[in-house]
């Protein structure tokens, strides 16, 4: 009686190997994909949460100034609001990824911004209606800003 034995390799088959690394290479690639945008939402989210506080300071500007607004110009609104209400006792007021704040006046244009940038619109006489600016009463402040994942945000008071 002859008995023949196999020879039985231990180890993987190419097939295995290569459903493995496929497999990898789809999580890898989802991991590239998400992350972005996940990144780019969180960049967002700090700017909503900017012009919010762009808001704060314009309100508490109002309060302390009989209800009344900054002068009529880009600089004005800088000097006012942003050197002396939001860059006090040394914080900062900076996009994730732009650079430093900076207000455009727009008075009562109320075109909203269609580039990524560090600049916040600043409409008078204005009001939110979504992503929009509408007319509204004198003392009113919508303030407008383009997201980098798309869109504009809109504050008001």
């Amino acid at each position: 009686m002859n008995v023949q034995q196999k020879n039985k390799e231990k180890g993987f088959t190419i097939i295995e190997v290569v459903l493995v690394l496929a497999i990898a290479g789809l999580i890898f690639l989802m991991v590239f994909i998400a992350l972005p945008a996940l990144q780019r939402g969180q960049r967002d989210q700090q700017r909503k949460n900017d012009l919010s506080r762009a808001q704060t300071a314009i309100n508490n500007y109002q309060s302390n100034n009989r209800n009344g607004l900054p002068g009529a110009t880009s600089a004005a609104w800088n000097s006012t609001i942003r050197d002396q209400y939001l860059t006090v006792g040394g914080d900062t007021f900076t996009d994730p990824s732009q650079g430093d704040y900076s207000f455009s006046y727009q008075g009562t244009n109320r075109t909203t911004p269609t580039t990524l940038s560090n600049i916040i619109y600043v409409h008078t006489s204005s009001t939110c209606d979504g992503e929009s600016v509408v007319a509204a009463g004198a003392n009113k402040v919508a303030l407008s800003f383009k997201l980098e994942g798309g869109g504009v945000a809109c504050v008001n008071n």
